[in-house]
Protein backbone atom coordinates (compact mmCIF):
# COMPACT_ATOMS: atom_id res chain seq x y z
CA UNK A 1 0.00 0.00 0.00
CA UNK A 2 2.77 2.35 1.32
CA UNK A 3 5.28 1.36 -1.97
CA UNK A 4 2.55 1.35 -4.65
CA UNK A 5 -0.57 4.16 -3.73
CA UNK A 6 -3.85 3.49 -3.97
CA UNK A 7 -3.54 4.08 -7.93
CA UNK A 8 -0.51 1.56 -8.35
CA UNK A 9 -2.77 -1.07 -6.73
CA UNK A 10 -5.58 -0.24 -9.13
CA UNK A 11 -3.58 -0.12 -12.29
CA UNK A 12 -2.40 -3.76 -11.00
CA UNK A 13 -5.56 -4.93 -10.23
CA UNK A 14 -6.80 -3.82 -13.54
CA UNK A 15 -4.00 -5.10 -15.45
CA UNK A 16 -3.76 -8.55 -13.50
CA UNK A 17 -7.76 -8.79 -14.83
CA UNK A 18 -7.27 -8.11 -18.21
CA UNK A 19 -5.00 -10.70 -18.46
CA UNK A 20 -6.60 -13.21 -16.77
CA UNK A 21 -9.82 -12.76 -17.81
CA UNK A 22 -9.52 -14.22 -21.39
CA UNK A 23 -7.95 -17.74 -19.81
CA UNK A 24 -10.97 -17.57 -16.89
CA UNK A 25 -13.17 -16.79 -20.17
CA UNK A 26 -12.03 -20.03 -21.81
CA UNK A 27 -11.86 -23.02 -19.17
CA UNK A 28 -15.29 -21.42 -18.36
CA UNK A 29 -16.26 -22.45 -21.79
CA UNK A 30 -14.57 -25.87 -21.33
CA UNK A 31 -17.02 -27.05 -19.02
CA UNK A 32 -20.53 -25.95 -21.25
CA UNK A 33 -22.70 -28.94 -21.61
CA UNK A 34 -23.74 -27.24 -24.67
CA UNK A 35 -23.21 -28.54 -28.34
CA UNK A 36 -21.91 -24.89 -28.64
CA UNK A 37 -19.92 -22.23 -27.67
CA UNK A 38 -21.53 -20.82 -24.54
CA UNK A 39 -21.00 -18.78 -21.44
CA UNK A 40 -22.82 -18.28 -19.08
CA UNK A 41 -24.01 -21.96 -19.22
CA UNK A 42 -26.67 -24.30 -17.16
CA UNK A 43 -24.84 -27.07 -16.06
CA UNK A 44 -20.88 -27.85 -16.24
CA UNK A 45 -20.15 -30.96 -18.03
CA UNK A 46 -17.10 -32.67 -18.69
CA UNK A 47 -18.38 -33.29 -21.82
CA UNK A 48 -16.07 -31.92 -24.20
CA UNK A 49 -12.86 -33.24 -22.20
CA UNK A 50 -13.78 -36.58 -23.20
CA UNK A 51 -14.31 -35.44 -26.66
CA UNK A 52 -10.41 -34.55 -26.70
CA UNK A 53 -9.84 -38.28 -26.15
CA UNK A 54 -11.96 -39.73 -28.77
CA UNK A 55 -10.96 -37.33 -31.62
CA UNK A 56 -8.08 -39.32 -32.77
CA UNK A 57 -7.05 -36.20 -34.69
CA UNK A 58 -6.31 -34.43 -31.91
CA UNK A 59 -4.61 -36.78 -29.73
CA UNK A 60 -1.97 -37.52 -32.88
CA UNK A 61 -1.77 -33.66 -33.12
CA UNK A 62 -1.08 -33.13 -29.58
CA UNK A 63 2.00 -36.20 -29.45
CA UNK A 64 3.35 -34.54 -32.94
CA UNK A 65 4.04 -31.21 -31.48
CA UNK A 66 5.05 -32.68 -28.57
CA UNK A 67 7.95 -34.67 -30.57
CA UNK A 68 8.79 -31.46 -32.80
CA UNK A 69 9.14 -29.20 -30.13
CA UNK A 70 11.52 -31.45 -27.59
CA UNK A 71 13.27 -31.89 -30.88
CA UNK A 72 13.41 -28.25 -31.52
CA UNK A 73 13.90 -27.05 -28.35
CA UNK A 74 16.94 -29.68 -27.92
CA UNK A 75 18.64 -28.96 -31.06
CA UNK A 76 18.40 -25.20 -30.55
CA UNK A 77 20.26 -25.35 -27.58
CA UNK A 78 22.64 -27.58 -28.75
CA UNK A 79 23.34 -25.25 -31.40
CA UNK A 80 22.33 -21.96 -29.51
CA UNK A 81 24.76 -23.11 -26.24
CA UNK A 82 28.50 -22.93 -28.84
CA UNK A 83 27.14 -19.71 -30.17
CA UNK A 84 26.88 -17.45 -27.08
CA UNK A 85 30.05 -19.10 -25.44
CA UNK A 86 31.92 -17.69 -28.77
CA UNK A 87 29.71 -14.23 -29.11
CA UNK A 88 30.59 -13.57 -25.29
CA UNK A 89 34.26 -14.33 -24.66
CA UNK A 90 35.77 -13.43 -28.17
CA UNK A 91 36.04 -10.66 -30.35
CA UNK A 92 36.05 -10.35 -33.57
CA UNK A 93 35.12 -9.09 -36.72
CA UNK A 94 31.36 -9.35 -37.44
CA UNK A 95 30.61 -10.53 -34.18
CA UNK A 96 27.33 -7.80 -34.05
CA UNK A 97 26.46 -8.97 -37.78
CA UNK A 98 26.83 -12.48 -36.55
CA UNK A 99 24.57 -11.80 -33.32
CA UNK A 100 21.92 -10.51 -35.83
CA UNK A 101 21.67 -12.88 -38.10
CA UNK A 102 21.03 -15.41 -35.34
CA UNK A 103 18.41 -12.86 -33.58
CA UNK A 104 16.73 -12.17 -37.22
CA UNK A 105 14.32 -14.85 -36.56
CA UNK A 106 12.60 -12.83 -34.74
CA UNK A 107 12.22 -9.70 -36.48
CA UNK A 108 10.79 -11.01 -40.00
CA UNK A 109 6.85 -12.16 -39.62
CA UNK A 110 6.16 -15.27 -39.79
CA UNK A 111 4.16 -15.46 -42.49
CA UNK A 112 7.43 -14.22 -44.91
CA UNK A 113 8.97 -17.48 -42.96
CA UNK A 114 6.38 -19.56 -43.55
CA UNK A 115 6.34 -18.71 -47.27
CA UNK A 116 9.79 -18.96 -47.39
CA UNK A 117 10.40 -22.36 -45.78
CA UNK A 118 7.50 -23.65 -48.16
CA UNK A 119 9.46 -22.57 -51.39
CA UNK A 120 12.78 -23.51 -50.08
CA UNK A 121 11.37 -27.43 -49.05
CA UNK A 122 9.76 -27.67 -52.35
CA UNK A 123 12.97 -27.06 -54.46
CA UNK A 124 14.47 -29.74 -52.04
CA UNK A 125 11.45 -31.59 -52.59
CA UNK A 126 11.85 -32.09 -48.07
CA UNK A 127 8.09 -30.70 -47.84
CA UNK A 128 6.16 -33.12 -45.75
CA UNK A 129 8.39 -35.09 -44.07
CA UNK A 130 8.79 -34.27 -39.74
CA UNK A 131 12.25 -33.16 -39.99
CA UNK A 132 11.47 -30.64 -42.26
CA UNK A 133 9.60 -29.36 -39.75
CA UNK A 134 11.64 -29.71 -37.54
CA UNK A 135 14.41 -27.85 -39.06
CA UNK A 136 11.86 -24.82 -40.11
CA UNK A 137 11.26 -24.86 -36.23
CA UNK A 138 14.67 -24.88 -35.40
CA UNK A 139 15.65 -21.67 -36.90
CA UNK A 140 12.27 -20.00 -35.70
CA UNK A 141 13.10 -21.14 -31.48
CA UNK A 142 16.93 -20.65 -32.02
CA UNK A 143 16.85 -16.61 -30.96
CA UNK A 144 14.90 -17.57 -27.84
CA UNK A 145 17.78 -20.69 -27.04
CA UNK A 146 20.53 -18.04 -27.75
CA UNK A 147 19.41 -15.11 -25.63
CA UNK A 148 19.04 -16.62 -22.92
CA UNK A 149 22.28 -18.68 -22.88
CA UNK A 150 24.11 -15.47 -24.12
CA UNK A 151 22.57 -13.81 -20.77
CA UNK A 152 24.34 -16.00 -18.24
CA UNK A 153 27.63 -16.58 -20.74
CA UNK A 154 28.45 -12.95 -20.37
CA UNK A 155 30.57 -11.89 -17.92
CA UNK A 156 31.01 -15.65 -16.85
CA UNK A 157 34.30 -15.77 -15.14
CA UNK A 158 36.88 -18.28 -16.53
CA UNK A 159 38.79 -19.54 -13.60
CA UNK A 160 36.96 -22.05 -12.53
CA UNK A 161 37.50 -23.73 -16.11
CA UNK A 162 40.96 -22.62 -16.37
CA UNK A 163 41.96 -24.61 -13.38
CA UNK A 164 40.10 -27.71 -14.76
CA UNK A 165 42.17 -27.22 -17.76
CA UNK A 166 45.09 -26.82 -15.59
CA UNK A 167 44.77 -29.91 -13.60
CA UNK A 168 44.16 -32.23 -16.78
CA UNK A 169 40.74 -32.28 -17.70
CA UNK A 170 40.09 -31.86 -21.32
CA UNK A 171 37.98 -29.39 -22.90
CA UNK A 172 34.87 -31.34 -23.15
CA UNK A 173 35.36 -32.27 -19.92
CA UNK A 174 35.58 -28.86 -18.22
CA UNK A 175 32.20 -27.67 -20.78
CA UNK A 176 30.58 -30.61 -18.94
CA UNK A 177 31.52 -30.08 -15.34
CA UNK A 178 32.62 -26.58 -14.98
CA UNK A 179 31.29 -24.19 -17.83
CA UNK A 180 27.64 -25.80 -18.21
CA UNK A 181 26.57 -25.82 -14.54
CA UNK A 182 27.56 -21.89 -14.30
CA UNK A 183 24.93 -21.31 -17.53
CA UNK A 184 22.35 -24.38 -16.66
CA UNK A 185 19.95 -21.72 -16.00
CA UNK A 186 20.18 -19.47 -19.32
CA UNK A 187 20.26 -23.18 -20.85
CA UNK A 188 17.42 -24.47 -18.99
CA UNK A 189 15.10 -21.38 -19.47
CA UNK A 190 15.99 -21.15 -23.01
CA UNK A 191 14.60 -24.94 -24.07
CA UNK A 192 11.49 -24.27 -21.86
CA UNK A 193 11.31 -21.14 -24.31
CA UNK A 194 11.85 -23.07 -27.16
CA UNK A 195 9.74 -26.07 -26.12
CA UNK A 196 6.79 -23.20 -25.82
CA UNK A 197 7.26 -21.24 -29.00
CA UNK A 198 7.70 -23.99 -31.14
CA UNK A 199 5.02 -26.10 -29.73
CA UNK A 200 2.50 -22.87 -30.43
CA UNK A 201 3.91 -21.98 -33.68
CA UNK A 202 1.18 -21.98 -36.27
CA UNK A 203 1.44 -19.22 -38.58
CA UNK A 204 4.70 -20.60 -40.31
CA UNK A 205 3.69 -23.89 -39.64
CA UNK A 206 0.71 -24.01 -41.88
CA UNK A 207 2.93 -22.93 -44.63
CA UNK A 208 4.63 -26.28 -43.78
CA UNK A 209 2.07 -28.86 -42.26
CA UNK A 210 0.48 -31.32 -44.39
CA UNK A 211 -2.19 -33.50 -43.83
CA UNK A 212 0.24 -36.21 -42.20
CA UNK A 213 2.63 -33.86 -40.06
CA UNK A 214 -0.26 -31.53 -38.75
CA UNK A 215 0.26 -30.14 -35.18
CA UNK A 216 -2.07 -29.23 -32.50
CA UNK A 217 -2.50 -25.72 -32.95
CA UNK A 218 -3.00 -26.30 -37.27
CA UNK A 219 -5.79 -29.22 -35.41
CA UNK A 220 -7.00 -26.25 -33.46
CA UNK A 221 -7.27 -23.99 -36.66
CA UNK A 222 -8.81 -26.42 -38.48
CA UNK A 223 -11.58 -27.50 -36.01
CA UNK A 224 -12.59 -23.65 -35.14
CA UNK A 225 -12.90 -23.33 -38.94
CA UNK A 226 -15.24 -25.94 -39.74
CA UNK A 227 -17.03 -26.65 -36.39
CA UNK A 228 -18.31 -24.32 -33.63
CA UNK A 229 -17.72 -27.02 -30.51
CA UNK A 230 -16.15 -26.00 -27.52
CA UNK A 231 -13.45 -28.99 -28.11
CA UNK A 232 -10.86 -25.94 -28.98
CA UNK A 233 -12.07 -24.03 -25.63
CA UNK A 234 -11.46 -27.56 -23.51
CA UNK A 235 -8.07 -28.07 -25.40
CA UNK A 236 -7.10 -24.92 -24.18
CA UNK A 237 -7.83 -25.32 -21.11
CA UNK A 238 -5.76 -28.21 -20.70
CA UNK A 239 -3.10 -26.73 -22.13
CA UNK A 240 -3.51 -23.72 -19.64
CA UNK A 241 -3.28 -26.12 -17.08
CA UNK A 242 -0.42 -27.95 -18.81
CA UNK A 243 2.00 -24.83 -19.02
CA UNK A 244 0.93 -23.89 -15.27
CA UNK A 245 2.19 -27.19 -14.05
CA UNK A 246 5.20 -27.06 -16.44
CA UNK A 247 6.45 -23.24 -15.05
CA UNK A 248 5.88 -25.14 -11.34
CA UNK A 249 8.48 -27.99 -11.66
CA UNK A 250 10.87 -25.54 -13.35
CA UNK A 251 10.17 -23.88 -10.33
CA UNK A 252 11.32 -26.07 -8.58
CA UNK A 253 13.95 -27.81 -10.48
CA UNK A 254 15.85 -24.83 -11.99
CA UNK A 255 14.79 -21.58 -10.32
CA UNK A 256 12.06 -19.54 -12.80
CA UNK A 257 12.89 -16.35 -11.22
CA UNK A 258 16.97 -16.62 -12.36
CA UNK A 259 15.41 -17.87 -15.14
CA UNK A 260 13.12 -14.59 -15.84
CA UNK A 261 15.98 -12.43 -14.30
CA UNK A 262 18.29 -13.75 -17.19
CA UNK A 263 15.54 -13.25 -19.94
CA UNK A 264 15.42 -9.53 -18.45
CA UNK A 265 19.06 -9.30 -19.45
Amino acid sequence: MKQNGILGLVYNAFFLTFIIAPLAAVMLVAFTDKGYISMPFDGASLRWFRAILENDDMVSAFWLSVRLAFASATIGVVLAVPAALAIARYRFPGRAALTSFFLSPMMIPAVVLGIAFLRFLSLLHLSGSFWSLVCAHVIIVLPYALRLALSSAVGLDRDAERAALSCGASRFTAFRRVVLPMIRTGVAGGWVLSFIQSFDELTMTIFVATPGTTTLPVAMYNQIAQTIDPLVASVSAVLIVGTVLLMILLDRMVGLDRILIGEAR
